[in-house]
């Protein structure tokens, strides 16, 4: 049984992700440090800050709806760095590791919300 949102892998990936993306908007130029940056940097933290939260919740009916908004979290971050590819600040090559852990905590969201559900 999780006794800790510190225990769930998706919340251990999703930190890595988000380190991944600190790492990633440095390397965004400087007028983007104050507008595209900020809402990658918000993005990021915004899905294990929902993990965690749901988890610490109590209640099975809400956790599901946080994983639900961090879902939605991580659409937006992949959204906002496959843009940041289409500008140019950015290439394949460098987002290549979060859009990677990006594609594993969204399976690792749905596989948990999904178990989580009544009559799964």
């Amino acid at each position: 049984m999780i006794k800790d949102f510190k225990d769930l892998i998706v919340w251990q990936r999703a930190m890595e992700l988000v380190t991944e993306v600190y790492r990633l908007v440095k390397k965004l130029p400087k007028e983007e440090r104050f507008a595209l940056s900020d809402q990658i940097r918000r993005s990021a933290i915004s899905i294990p800050s929902n993990i965690a939260e749901g988890q610490g919740r109590n209640s099975t009916k809400e956790f599901i709806q946080f994983l639900a908004i961090a879902k939605g979290s991580k659409a937006e971050l992949e959204t906002q760095l496959l843009l940041c590819v289409k500008v140019t600040y950015l290439t394949n090559l460098d987002i290549e590791t979060a859009i990677n852990l990006i594609q594993e905590v969204g399976k690792m969201l749905n596989a948990l919300q999904k178990s989580l559900k009544p009559n799964h």
